[in-house]
């Protein structure tokens, strides 16, 4: 077996799984203002962007091939309605519009939460102390339209509310949008690994936590069952969130699914091998390329990566 590991020339020739920048989609947080670069303490290298600095971001994206962008959106207010995830002159929608004008051929994706926008930061409205399923839907609905007007080329809702892929499709339909594609966080685990990105979003819950609507880490067949109803809902692609803590779900995914299917490298993880490498423990680069290329190796056609920019770099 050592006969074709021999030199990097054999290695290369006879690799199975091959890193991309198609294969990227970096993640960006849009905020209010003009010249705001704010970096993000707990993820160094990532920052919050005003619209602006967000076209210059995507500019510099698009010139290096890489696969497309996520919005995320910081409002410049917050109340329990989540009012400015809908609404037309949103930091997300100016950020659609500004990019689609000056980078025009870049892949748009939006998150579709309500977790930025909400005062308690909870990712619907609550009732009685919890978040209500259905009267959320209504919210999310009227906030995927409001994106796809703005310019947004696939949905991405990330809420775990059951039947939020039925209710935004119909509303897509019925707004004229039948064509625009939804991306859904179809298994997205209650995860102690999101805890940078409250940071960057400023969306850490005020009380409680997520496991009434997130997964339970422990499951696996649940996973499936989730992906199965997105599907049938209408899903066009399908996502596993985390990914390196959950690679055996996207594997399973990726075995019992057809439809394209991405993995979120999230902040945590992000996090954790940036901390290590500023220690000297590991080597960042070649731990950049290991833990992508073994998100690919599971399963994902796509991986959403704050790691982006620096992984095309060292494949290209």
């Amino acid at each position: 077996m050592r006969r074709l590991r021999a030199s990097e020339s054999l290695r290369r020739v006879v690799r199975e799984t091959r890193l991309s920048p198609d294969d990227f989609i970096l993640p960006l947080f849009v905020c209010p203002g003009e010249a705001v670069r704010r970096e993000i303490g707990a993820m160094p290298g990532n920052y919050q962007l005003s619209v602006d600095q967000a076209v210059k971001e995507c500019a510099g994206v698009a010139a290096l091939g890489i696969g497309g962008v996520i919005f995320f959106g910081i409002p410049e207010s917050k109340d329990e309605s989540a009012s400015g995830a809908a609404a037309d002159d949103g930091v997300v929608q100016q950020a659609l519009r500004a990019v689609k004008r000056e980078v025009p051929g870049l892949l748009l994706i939006t998150d579709v939460c309500n977790c930025e926008y909400t005062s308690h930061g909870h990712c619907g409205k609550v009732v009685d102390g919890d978040v209500d399923n259905d009267l959320t839907l209504t919210w999310l609905a009227a906030t995927a339209v409001s994106h796809a007007r703005a310019g947004a080329d696939v949905i991405a809702p990330s809420d775990m509310m059951d039947g939020r892929v039925a209710a935004i499709r119909q509303a897509l339909d019925s707004a004229g949008f039948p064509n625009k594609p939804i991306l859904s966080y179809a298994a997205k685990y209650a995860s102690v690994f999101y805890g940078p990105f409250r940071e960057a979003a400023e969306s850490a819950p005020q009380f409680g936590d997520r496991r009434s609507y997130q997964m339970d880490p422990a499951n696996a067949r649940e996973a499936i069952r989730e992906i199965e109803l997105d599907i049938a809902e209408g899903a066009d692609m399908v996502m596993v969130k985390p990914a390196m803590p959950y690679l055996d779900i996207i594997r399973q995914a990726r075995d019992h699914f057809s439809l394209p299917l991405g993995a979120y490298q999230v902040s945590g993880e992000f996090s954790m091998i940036m901390a290590a490498a500023q220690n000297g423990w590991i080597d960042l680069d070649r731990a950049i390329v290991e833990s992508l290329t073994s998100i690919r190796r599971a399963g994902a056609d796509f991986i959403l990566t704050y790691f982006a920019r620096r992984a095309t770099e060292l494949i290209s």
